[in-house]
């Protein structure tokens, strides 16, 4: 083969791999499942909503004065357009009657929603058999626990039914009533508003979601929802429902004005290691950041020193700002096979030998990342001293 001629000199080739963009999901999009017979919207089929006249027009109707005729769906959408911050998105799902499974289905496939709620259902349903669907809010908790499983981590958002009379035992019966929603995977968020006016599970889940995924909910505001002052709680229910991880909605007298608050900040579960929404929603908020800033490097970084000094300082580039923003107070990386191939080849143990091999031919690399959470404070305890 000839050598090819000095002309053109210079030959030039634009790569722009580096120009590619890293995905990016929103840690506030909301989906909102609900009963409406009107609106342009066809059954099951997500849509986005943009604001209130979206609403009317997907999911309800005007009357000839020019005023909604309301439907459930578009009140619980009114409610989270009306929270201030307001959700990054907003997705609703028309269904009929006793149709909430479906819709909950036709959410699989989207995969920039992070809450989801069933608008004005309280009804606990059943779970999901050989045979039948779950129905009620168990197949809200399926349907999160799933997707979660799956790659698209999401959180439920149900509430006790705002009808139930206050009586001595209320505590103990919405505990016992409601056990059969308490996830596990700590995917469920279950609010109390006795004697509420409106979609509470909905307007809370809309105000969750307009904060950054590690601030707490503990008193947060929710609005567009009342409560009236006889219904509501007293201390030891409000002590006694957040100990059962339930959040109970209240007015505290501390805070100046009305309005309804977040009473607690606990995810409906029995890990005690993910209990508070802010953590689960900031592990899922890294998680996602890590797959996202990572996928590049898969199928072009080798099983190398250079390759692995590339992942690790990768790695820490997509923590840094987390740390800056002072969203973690710390992390630290470890690759162990970096480790080893740091070292020269002739002082590696049969042991580190082994970790190299079998990294190369798995074509497979641990990574051990650890991130140091500083969370909110939710509680003090000052001693008042008094001297004469």
């Amino acid at each position: 083969m000839p050598v090819a001629a000095a002309f053109p000199f210079v030959e030039v080739r634009i790569d722009t791999s580096a120009l590619t963009p890293v995905a990016n999901r929103a840690p506030g999009v909301i989906a909102v499942v609900g009963v409406s017979t009107t609106g342009s919207a066809p059954v099951n089929t997500p849509r986005e909503v943009g604001g209130l006249d979206d609403a009317v027009t997907l999911f309800a109707s005007r009357n000839p004065d020019g005023t909604v005729a309301p439907t459930p769906l578009f009140q619980s959408l009114a409610l989270a357009f009306g929270q201030d911050p307001r959700p990054q998105k907003v997705y609703g799902v028309k269904v009929s009657a006793d149709g909430h499974t479906a819709g909950l289905a036709a959410l699989e496939g989207i995969d920039d929603i992070t809450f989801v709620s069933l608008a004005g259902v309280t009804l606990i349903g059943a779970a999901s058999t050989a045979t039948a669907p779950a129905t009620g809010l168990r197949a809200l908790k399926e349907h999160v626990e799933n997707t979660s499983a799956a790659g698209l981590r999401r959180i439920g958002f149900a509430m006790v039914d705002p009808a139930r009379a206050k009586a001595p035992d209320y505590v103990d019966k919405v505990v016992t009533d409601y056990t059969p929603l308490r996830s596990d995977a700590s995917r469920m968020v279950l609010v109390a508003a006795r004697g509420g006016v409106g979609d509470v599970a909905t307007a809370a889940m809309a105000a969750a979601a307009a904060f950054a995924p590690n601030v707490s909910l503990l008193l947060k505001k929710i609005r567009g929802v009342t409560m009236p002052l006889e219904s509501q709680y007293s201390g030891t229910e409000i002590k006694r429902l957040s100990t059962a991880n339930i959040i109970p909605i209240i007015d505290p007298t501390l805070i100046p004005g009305p309005g309804l608050h977040f009473g607690e900040g606990r995810a409906f579960t029995t890990d005690e290691s993910r209990l508070y929404v802010d953590v689960v929603r900031t592990l899922d908020d890294i998680e996602f950041r890590l797959k996202a800033g990572l996928i590049g490097l898969v199928g072009d970084a080798r099983i190398t020193k250079s390759g692995m000094v590339a992942l690790k300082t990768r790695i820490e580039g997509i923590l840094e700002p987390l740390l800056r923003s002072d969203v973690i107070a710390g992390f630290d990386v470890a690759i162990p096979v970096l480790d080893i191939l740091s070292l020269p080849e002739s002082v590696w143990t049969a042991g580190d030998r082994n970790v190299v091999t079998t990294a190369r031919a798995n074509r497979v690399v641990d990574v051990q990342v650890s991130v140091t959470y500083g969370p909110a404070v939710h509680r003090l305890s000052v001693v008042l001293a008094l001297k004469f």
